[in-house]
């Protein structure tokens, strides 16, 4: 790989949300044709990268670039030629925000939020189509965080795209009053984005660091603007509290460490009263839901001095009312592990075998791993050989499933102790929610 295509391929990861929000903007709210421009500024990198150098400032060549692509794309386009007067090339001086963007969201990136979330699209597909034009997460990440295949993902994508083209649906970033309604959407998209960071979908890569950060930024942001809020309120502080552990989640080869094993004097103590901070005011809201729960849940890890020191009821009661308030098969398989470890493994070993028949779940990772490890501790080393092999199968990223062969081979050689083991590690993983 040369240095030229190295330094496009971080830019266009770390850059290309940030360059489409700025188009948008600048187009109006024209979301396809953003995205063209982007793809052929990208295009146009890989060749003049390599053949006059990496620009000092990749994001605003992109940038620039992507913008003179548009303005070309326009021209071609007859029907829109009477636009041309109104789309000069702004400089820093002559960039006014178009009236409809007069509102309380001053970040290019939030803005972008708020605008895809679009109430005209389906729940699901708003925010999947958000996720891949706002984020940049691919196919595959997004499948992930929807517990859905890749096919049907993108199937759900090409349609929301359809109806964005045949229904002329313009991504303008609402009024302030319009901002309530589509909070939930935005919510859930910056939660889908850092568990991404948390626990990245494949690579070589144990987390992403860059992706939790701006996910916090953004409900830093989102706090600001909604302080009455308690889910905004509860989704920072369960971020806050559960990136606490980033410091401690990697050992010095830059492989993963449980929870259980985790020196819990390298979290973040900082970063950790914060999150009590803000889980605090979020309590103290009417109404907390599902992400203030989830706070509540990482918050009882946080606290505990020792893992052998967890109050494992208490997190279990928490999980059974975030599963009566938000009855997904995550929550589900993250609850039937809190319970095994209150009730016994195979209370636990139960509630999971009780998830066969979600067809969703066949290749979900998480539910073979939380499986493998229950197993395990029950003693079934054969029934948990069979469980680590499947989750190995399912596992793309690299770093997640080198832990799991160590766990499968570590088992293997305690001919089925269930002394140790790694089965809280669970909790300390995104995909199957980051709560944990």
């Amino acid at each position: 790989m040369t240095a030229a295509v190295a330094a496009l391929e971080r830019a266009y990861r770390d850059e290309r949300a940030a360059v489409l929000a700025t188009l948008t903007r600048r187009l109006d709210g024209n979301l396809a044709l953003a995205e063209d421009a982007v793809h052929d500024a990208v295009l146009a990198a890989a060749v003049e990268w390599d053949r006059r150098g990496v620009p000092d400032r990749p994001g605003a060549w992109l940038t620039t670039t992507a913008w003179r692509k548009a303005l070309d794309r326009i021209r071609r386009d007859r029907a829109l030629a009477a636009r041309l007067p109104f789309l000069l090339e702004p400089t820093a001086s002559d960039d006014p925000l178009p009236d409809f963007e007069r509102s309380s969201l001053e970040d290019d990136r939030l803005r972008m939020l708020f605008a895809c979330c679009h109430p005209a699209l389906a729940v699901e597909a708003r925010m999947a189509l958000t996720l891949r034009s706002v984020t940049g997460l691919t196919v595959p990440e997004i499948a992930r965080g929807f517990v859905t295949s890749e096919g049907a993902m993108e199937r759900r994508l090409v349609r929301a795209r359809r109806k964005v083209a045949d229904a002329r649906i313009p991504f303008r970033v609402p009024p302030d009053d319009l901002l309530p309604e589509r909070l939930a959407g935005v919510l859930r998209v910056v939660y889908l984005l850092f568990n991404e960071g948390h626990t990245p979908t494949a690579g070589d890569e144990p987390l992403r660091g860059e992706l939790c950060e701006e996910a916090i930024r953004l409900g830093r942001l989102l706090a600001r603007l909604m302080p009455d809020d308690a889910e905004t309120l509860g989704l920072l502080a369960l971020m806050l509290l559960v990136d606490a552990r980033r410091p401690a989640r990697l050992d010095e080869r830059g492989a993963y460490v449980s929870l259980e094993d985790q020196d819990r004097t390298r979290w973040d103590d900082t970063r950790v009263e914060d999150g009590l901070s803000v889980l605090a005011r979020a309590l103290r809201l009417p109404l907390p839901g599902p992400y203030a729960i989830q706070a509540a849940i990482a918050a009882v890890h946080s606290e505990a001095a020792s893992f052998e020191a967890t109050d494992w009821e208490q997190i279990a009661a928490l999980y059974g009312e975030l599963a009566r308030r938000d009855p997904t098969p995550i929550v589900a398989i993250n609850r039937a592990v809190a319970v095994a470890f209150v009730e016994g493994w195979e209370a636990g070993l139960t509630l999971l075998d009780g998830l066969d028949g979600d067809s969703r779940l066949a290749r979900y990772q998480p539910l073979h791993a939380a499986r493998a490890e229950l197993l395990r501790r029950a003693g079934d080393v054969a029934g948990a050989d069979a469980a680590y092999a499947r989750a190995i199968s399912l596992t793309d990223n690299m770093q997640e499933r080198a832990a799991l062969e160590r766990r499968r081979l570590d088992q293997s050689r305690r001919s089925g102790s269930p002394k140790r083991s790694n089965a809280a590690s669970i909790f300390d993983g995104s995909s199957s929610g980051c709560s944990g």
